[in-house]
């Protein structure tokens, strides 16, 4: 066996070993699992759009399925897991998880008549059923979310009542624990169950078709006829595909996965660093799960959270994401002219070539948007998307037969297997969290600690991020950073608003009694403008009980409402930091893997490369990015543009040439004023002219062997 040969070996083996199944799918197991899969699949096709049945049944059902599938894909032994004595006691795990969901819908109703009084089978089925849970995400995710439940559960019905302090609780009896975890609407069914096999699986399904239809490869050809003969073409080709590939799949390893075993490659043979391909691909997947439709899942709790619209919802969450995506070009186009990377000769069709004979796999993403927009429920939108993926197919060369579907069926549930299992077991944290109030204790922590300070928050809001994300997955440490830190965030943001108002002289009357309970004089005050200074200690003397009505009357819902939702979106792109972060960076260790370049160095340069990350959120809180006029948000888009652009500068010491120290500076300068949100249109336009000059500028700069880029 040659090196190379014996290299690519190594390669396929780290890849396979972050796949999630670990049997032979070609086997009697792997086989079960496919027509589990495809009748589970056509289940919740049924409960989505024709079903009746109660959501508590649903989402019993949903979890016992996907346990079965689960525990058949991934074995309790990986090392013995063909052996038969281990597919016998996954089989029989997965047996008993369908099992305590017969019985929860043959007793639920003698469980009520007993006035929800537990006799053996019940303590036995509520116990039997929360460790499944926790077995099942043991395999999928690792141990952290076991024990993290665990650690949950046991502070209610035990060692919280023994905490001193702010974080003391009583305790509930392990009776009512179990019955509101698991026969209740409340734990594992409740509404993130509900989110579960309702929006996430549709669009999972959804996804499944169309790569299944040949979307995927239309995707990636499109990506390479739109910037592959451009100098370092092969970056904005990773960039692009996977931007494409991300709003299908909504996971950012298989989009790594998919789209980094061509983009890598080729970036390496434009001329670009392995470690800096790998992170650019990595930067680049991680963004997946921030543009619609998808979002990874993030867009539909979003929408739970909220109740704003989830069409709304993806409408606005667009523009940042493309913002994000532009970030990481901006360091893919200053590479390619600093490494002197070169055009790849590709066998690159014309665009319209492409377009002529993939335009059909465009159709279902128009259907789905339309059927959006027009007012449709996005599941009963995403069914009929599918529908239109297998009739879209039907005017190509590649038309989808029965085989096809079923595939495609069977892919789907597959896919669904981690994110179910994980929705379901993360309902348990959720619901000691509404159990206990703890949400609103560790929000009171956070705005303590902070000294009320916005950006103080936001930092440590973001270390929480990082610290959850070493152990839980992207959508996991975004359910439970959202429940604990989205209303001190909110809080602080509206209170922010509230005092811009104050400080104008434009407090609403309704608003001002409030502040004549607390203090008659100040009326005088408030009907004139004041410094920011006297509207902060003004607004210090209202009780924190009469807050929340105090912003009800003087900032309009609507407004209330996109400041919630900037609120849970800074949150949601924190959480994403946890893809490119050391030391655990599963997305660019996949980057890694292909690129055959250290995964620990791999993620330092692809955290460098998502910098957006944190620099966009900053938006969503100091400015009306989120939920602002048109014109507002497109002057603070394009400003972002440019901003990004000079950060890049700073950062890298390098535009379109070398950048000497001073012009570093000077290019910081620029991003500070382009994205520093002054509220100054003039200061804007300067720092814009002064940037636009230092990039021509910088081009003098070049080297002369880059004379011909």
């Amino acid at each position: 066996m040659s090196a190379s040969s014996h290299t690519d070996t190594q390669t396929a083996e780290k890849l396979k070993s972050m796949e999630l199944t670990q049997r032979d799918e070609q086997g009697a197991t792997g086989r079960f699992v496919y027509w589990a899969g495809v009748l589970f699949a056509l289940a919740h096709i049924y409960f989505n759009t024709l079903g009746t049945l109660s959501e508590l049944w649903v989402s019993a059902i949903h979890f016992s399925g996907f346990a079965l599938i689960c525990a058949l894909m991934v074995p309790l032994s990986k090392k013995r897991a063909n052996a038969g004595w281990v597919i016998g006691l996954d089989l029989l795990i997965g047996a008993i998880a369908v099992g305590t969901t017969f019985y929860l819908i043959l007793f639920e109703d003698a469980l009520y008549e007993r006035g929800v009084h537990f006799i053996t089978s019940d303590w036995i089925v509520a116990v039997v059923a929360i460790l499944v849970a926790l077995e099942m995400t043991r395999r999928t995710t690792g141990w952290f979310i076991p024990c993290l439940i665990v650690f949950a559960l046991t502070y209610v019905f035990w060692w919280g009542q023994y905490v001193d302090g702010m974080f003391n609780f009583p305790g509930l009896s392990l009776e009512t624990v179990l019955y509101r975890s698991y026969f209740s609407s409340e734990g594992m069914f409740g509404s993130i169950a509900r989110i579960s096999w309702t929006y996430v699986f549709m669009f999972i399904l959804f996804g499944a078709f169309l790569v299944k239809s040949g979307a995927g490869d239309f995707i990636i050809e499109l990506s390479r006829c739109a910037a592959g003969r451009m100098i370092g073409g092969p970056g904005f080709v990773a960039v692009l595909g996977s931007g494409l590939m991300g709003s299908v799949s909504g996971s950012s390893v298989a989009n790594t996965v998919s789209t980094g075993v061509i983009t890598i490659p080729l970036m390496r043979k434009a001329g670009f660093p392995a470690r800096f391909a790998a992170g650019v691909e990595a930067a680049a997947s991680t963004g997946g799960q921030l543009m619609p439709p998808v979002m990874g899942a993030g867009a539909f709790i979003m929408a739970s959270y909220t109740q704003i619209p989830y069409v709304e919802i993806i409408a606005i969450a667009a523009l940042p994401a493309l913002l994000y995506f532009l970030s990481v070009g901006f360091y893919v186009r200053v590479e390619a002219r600093r490494s002197h990377a070169h055009a790849v000769e590709m066998d690159v069709r014309p665009v319209k070539e492409v377009l002529k004979e993939g335009w059909h796999c465009l159709l279902p993403l128009v259907v789905l948007v339309a059927l959006l927009i027009y007012g449709f429920t996005p599941t009963y939108a995403a069914g009929i998307s599918i529908i239109s993926v297998v009739l879209a197919s039907w005017i190509s060369p590649k038309k989808m037969g029965l085989r096809d579907i079923l595939d495609a069926l069977a892919q789907g549930s597959r896919n669904m297997a981690t994110t179910a299992m994980l929705l379901v077991a993360v309902g348990l944290v959720v619901n000691v969290v509404a159990m206990t109030g703890i949400g609103n204790t560790f929000s009171l922590m956070v705005t303590d600690w902070a000294g009320g300070s916005l950006l103080i928050t936001l930092v440590l809001v973001a270390l929480a991020s990082l610290v959850l994300g070493m152990g839980l997955p992207v959508t996991a440490a975004y359910i439970v950073l959202a429940t604990l830190s989205a209303p001190a965030l909110y809080s602080l943001m509206a209170e922010r608003e509230l005092i811009e108002l104050i400080v104008n002289g434009n407090l609403p009357e309704t608003a001002r009694a409030i502040f004549m309970l607390v203090d008659p004089n100040s009326l005088t005050a408030l009907a004139a403008p004041m410094s920011e200074a006297q509207a902060v200690a003004l607004l210090e003397q209202v009780p924190p009980d009469f807050k929340g009505q105090l912003l009800d009357q003087a900032i309009n819902a609507d407004k209330l409402a996109m400041i919630l939702l900037a609120a849970h979106m800074i949150i949601f792109w924190l959480s994403q930091d946890s893809n490119v972060t050391p030391p655990v960076c599963l997305t660019a260790f996949a980057a890694a893997a292909i690129a055959r370049t250290p995964p620990m160095m791999t993620g330092f340069t692809a955290w460098k490369i998502a910098k957006g990350l944190y620099i966009v959120p900053l938006l969503f809180a100091y400015t009306g990015f989120i939920g602002g006029s048109i014109d507002e948000v497109l002057t603070i888009f394009v400003f972002g543009i440019l901003g990004l652009y000079a950060f890049v500068g700073l950062m890298e010491g390098y535009l379109e040439g070398p950048l000497n120290i001073v012009l570093r500076i000077l290019s910081g300068a620029c991003a500070v004023g382009l994205l520093w949100p002054h509220g100054q249109l003039v200061f804007d336009l300067i720092a814009a002219a002064v940037f636009i000059a230092l990039f021509m500028y910088s081009r003098r700069l070049a080297p002369a062997v880059e004379a011909t880029a």
